[in-house]
């Protein structure tokens, strides 16, 4: 039989195999070929979209008739300040309101600022971009001006109100757009910004952004909390730092558009002068905390591998009983810090649990790294008294060595309670007996 005249058996024909893959016609092998592939590479597709697979899996997490929480720029430095803690990453990827998460499961978060601190932040804001921003600009230009010109009463103010967070964040780009090609200084306040975040947008809100007339962006952040003697609490300033490098990935989405655009990696930070209420500013690199924050962004679009390790029928859904809320967020690990408290509305829950497993992780990071291959506080107890632990491990004889110290101490100070006590009832036995020579 000639070659032309064989009859090859189709890929369909044959009961194992699927459909015939979509090959370019120049280099289609042959049937036979495609017939004695091995099954598991027929059974080989292109991977679908990441982003239509990840949504339809978080929004199974998050509850099929559940709308999706947004995440602002807070949430997202919260992100960054735990990079750690795959069960933040996984609520905030599938956009499940923690608190409401938080409620059910009989931890409610007590967050929220008071009405004089939003009132006053609120006045001091003002306060700053009064007079078309004209003392926030001059704070900009004193610190951040360089060889650009001083800006004048003619510092553009455009209008960035549209409709909708989609029409803002686009009217917000035209504007860095124009204002770029002027040439001129440019202040634009409450801009919207979109940020992609596990396939969904983020929009948020700066509180303003200043075009330089070379081009350069810079992102101003105003809060509320003094800056005593050019210094500011540094909590508060990581916090503030971290929120900025938000902002200035949302902005590099934009000037990645934008002809001869660039975002600075220095921010302005605006608060309060002493004890008064006059503005004052300090520029902050936030160089670190923008790396931090990308890399915890690319986590979170991976973070259907976390989902895919969850049980099946795993749900956030706070229509569920607290019981099946408990089993969902137990299935997922966290990685809890005191710091939690002051950043994330399940930190309570995840404090008790912590504390119900003995983990050394409620003392803090810093204690945390001291005590080496130690996690639990049984563990630590029982390694300075002498019950567990290789003596040869440093941690171990520096527990057994503090252990050791601290009940020579209690024994001091036991001996020296006791050597007082004597000492005043003597003192006692004696005052009576004086008392009774000088009646006689």
């Amino acid at each position: 039989m000639s070659v032309p005249d064989a009859r090859l058996p189709r890929v369909s024909e044959s009961p194992a195999s699927g459909p015939p893959p979509q090959i370019p016609p120049t280099r289609q092998p042959t049937a036979q070929v495609q017939a004695e592939r091995p099954a598991q590479v027929r059974a080989q597709r292109p991977a679908p979209r990441p982003t239509t697979t990840l949504r339809q899996r978080l929004a199974e997490l998050r509850g099929p008739s559940v709308a999706p929480h947004p995440l602002d720029a807070r949430a997202l430095a919260a992100l960054a300040a735990n990079p750690g803690c795959k069960r933040r990453a996984l609520l905030d990827g599938a956009g499940v309101d923690k608190g409401v998460l938080a409620t059910a499961l009989g931890s409610p978060a007590p967050f929220g600022q008071s009405q004089f601190a939003f009132m006053r932040g609120n006045a001091f804001e003002a306060k700053v971009k009064a007079d078309g921003g004209a003392e926030l600009l001059r704070l900009l230009y004193e610190r951040l001006g360089g060889s650009s010109p001083a800006p004048g009463p003619d510092a553009a103010t455009p209008d960035l109100s549209a409709a909708g967070p989609e029409g803002r964040a686009a009217r917000t780009a035209l504007a860095l757009r124009e204002a770029t090609a002027a040439g001129g200084w440019a202040l634009l306040d409450h801009p919207m910004l979109a940020l992609e975040v596990a396939g969904s947008p983020a929009y948020l809100e700066p509180d303003a952004v200043v075009v330089h007339p070379d081009g350069r962006w810079t992102v101003v952040e105003i809060k509320s909390f003094p800056m005593i003697d050019a210094s500011a609490d540094a909590a508060k300033v990581g916090a503030a730092a971290r929120q900025a490098a938000v902002y200035v990935l949302a902005l590099e989405r934009v000037a990645a558009v934008t002809e001869g655009a660039e975002v600075g990696h220095q921010v302005l930070l605006v608060c309060p002068k002493d004890f008064s209420n006059l503005p004052t500013a300090s520029v902050v690199d936030v160089r670190k905390q923008r790396a931090v924050t990308r890399r915890q962004l690319t986590r979170l679009t991976r973070i259907e591998d976390i989902a895919d390790a969850l049980p099946e029928g795993t749900t956030f859904d706070p229509a569920c009983s607290p019981q099946e809320l408990e089993s969902a967020v137990s299935s997922v690990t966290a990685a809890y810090a005191p710091e939690c408290l002051a950043a994330c509305e399940l930190a309570f829950h995840c404090r008790a649990r912590s504390r119900a497993e003995g983990a050394v992780e409620t003392l803090g990071r810093s204690v945390r790294g001291e005590l080496g291959g130690l996690t639990t506080v049984a563990g630590v107890l029982a390694a300075a008294a002498g019950k567990e632990g290789d003596p040869a491990d440093p941690t171990v004889a520096a527990l057994r060595r503090a252990a050791a110290l601290r009940a020579e101490a209690l024994e001091s100070a036991a001996a020296l309670r006791a050597e007082v006590g004597e000492s005043a009832a003597a003192v006692r036995g004696q005052a009576p007996a004086e008392a009774g020579v000088a009646c006689r």
